[in-house]
């Protein structure tokens, strides 16, 4: 059946005649074309007087450790978990530098969620292998990005060993390769379990299997990372220069003792502001974690001055704050300034782009892509102008790695802080322990930072 064509849908010669009068009125905007051909769209848009207003400098300041580097690895989130993590170590030691083993930590994310997707599937079984579902869960079963809550599954099932102990690797550092053949093989072994559930097998038998493909996996990820330690002898000296030993830690022996923060005080704290997901209430997402058996993700949904009120009092009282953030916004790499009007666009391209938060989200726009530390934020009159960040991309980028972030911006693009949930107001606290609301995989705050 033909559907006869509005004149008004397809692109006439007369409508491309109006498109170049237009352009040809404006010598102008011939002039930022040929500026923008040869040096780019982000260089003629760069605000430079936003840049030069953006100072280093805050009244609150909590100090870490050297800047990490997570290199061509998505590991944002682990690299951010365990930056906040070395803090009370590095007090409670005193110690002036620390760096806890991201490899270490890659390891068992690695492994739990090779489990966690062989469950899945083993879940799924009856899903139709071309429905959305049983798609979502193939499409990305190994990627190396991650949520707090599941940072913290790691954390309390295998704890945290010192950088030394199980140091980088190429594939480490380098994630793609190790990635990509790892994926292929978590395919193929869906693609067997489904296979053998066609053709009569139980759950028991496919379970049995699956344990076969984990052990195959487990050769895989020593290979690729290094085998994680039972124990190891904590060596180690101090700023006064005085040696410490302590022999046969296990690494949650290590995390309690040393670094002693109970992380179920702490929760995820977003800013979600569509329709269907209201204020005051907690979120969860389904299929979306590392650990069988661990703690599910859990968001509790607020307006962005509760974000604000409540990071800004966790940095007062001295303790850096976990955050999640859609970093490639309105963000200069080389100076490390993230200011909501870092770019000019509309003047330049010639198109405002006027999209409100909650359109970003649902348009797809904009999502969290990216986890960092706040360690300072400068307050004035009460409110913060300007928030310290601590990245995990090395030390050529911004102050020595660390950047700086308006507090536009944290309204515009900020979707998740982690804070002690004593620093939310009495009936927030109580929200915290309503039955969560379930996402689809696929929403928008199921992101994964990296």
């Amino acid at each position: 059946m033909s559907v006869e064509l509005d004149q008004r849908a397809a692109i006439t010669p007369e409508f491309l005649t109006a498109c170049r009068d237009r352009f040809a009125q404006s010598p102008e905007q011939r002039t930022l074309a040929n500026a923008v051909r040869k040096n780019g769209v982000a260089a003629v848009a760069l605000n430079q007087d936003r840049v030069w207003s953006m100072q280093h400098t805050f009244s609150h300041i909590v100090k870490g450790g050297p800047i990490t580097n997570q290199k061509q690895s998505g590991r944002c989130w682990m690299f951010a978990g365990l930056n906040t993590l070395r803090i009370p170590v590095m007090q409670r030691l005193g110690l002036e530098e620390f760096e806890l083993s991201q490899a270490y930590q890659m390891f068992w994310d690695k492994f739990e969620k090779a489990n966690y997707f062989l469950e899945n599937i083993l879940e799924t079984l009856k899903e139709p292998l071309d429905g959305r579902l049983v798609a979502w869960l193939l499409s990305s079963p190994l990627n190396d990005g991650g949520q707090w809550d599941m940072f913290v599954n790691l954390v309390e099932k295998y704890g945290v060993v010192p950088k030394w102990i199980m140091p980088e690797s190429f594939h480490s550092s380098q994630s793609r390769g190790m990635n990509s053949l790892l994926t292929a093989k978590l395919r193929e072994d869906a693609a067997r379990l489904r296979g053998l559930y066609a053709g009569g097998a139980d759950l028991a038998a496919l379970r049995q299997e699956k344990e076969r493909m984990l052990s195959e996996f487990y050769v895989a990820l020593v290979t690729f990372l290094g085998e994680p330690p039972a124990t190891f002898d904590f060596e180690y000296r101090d700023k006064d220069e005085k040696f410490h030993r302590e022999a046969g830690l296990t690494p949650l022996e290590f995390f309690h003792r040393h670094v002693g923060m109970d992380l179920r005080e702490y929760v995820s704290v977003i800013n979600a502001p569509t329709a269907d997901k209201p204020y005051g209430r907690t979120f969860t997402v389904r299929y979306l974690g590392n650990v069988k058996g661990g703690r599910d993700v859990l968001y509790l949904n607020v307006e962005p001055e509760v974000l604000r009120q409540a990071a800004m009092a966790q940095l007062v009282d001295g303790e850096a704050v976990w955050f999640g953030c859609d970093v490639g916004k309105m963000q200069d790499r080389e100076s490390g300034i993230m200011a909501a009007d870092l770019y000019d666009y509309r003047s330049v391209v010639g198109m405002p782009l006027e999209m409100t938060k909650a359109e970003r989200l649902d348009y797809g726009e904009s999502l969290m892509t990216h986890a960092m530390v706040f360690t300072g934020v400068n307050i004035v009159d009460g409110r913060p102008n300007r928030w310290r960040v601590e990245n995990s991309w090395g030390t050529e980028n911004g102050q020595k790695g660390y950047f700086v972030m308006d507090d536009d911006w944290f309204d515009a693009y900020m979707y998740q802080v982690v804070v002690r949930r004593s620093y939310l107001p009495e009936e927030l606290q109580a929200a915290l322990e309503l039955d969560p609301i379930e996402l689809q995989p696929w929403d928008p705050m199921g992101s994964l930072a990296c």
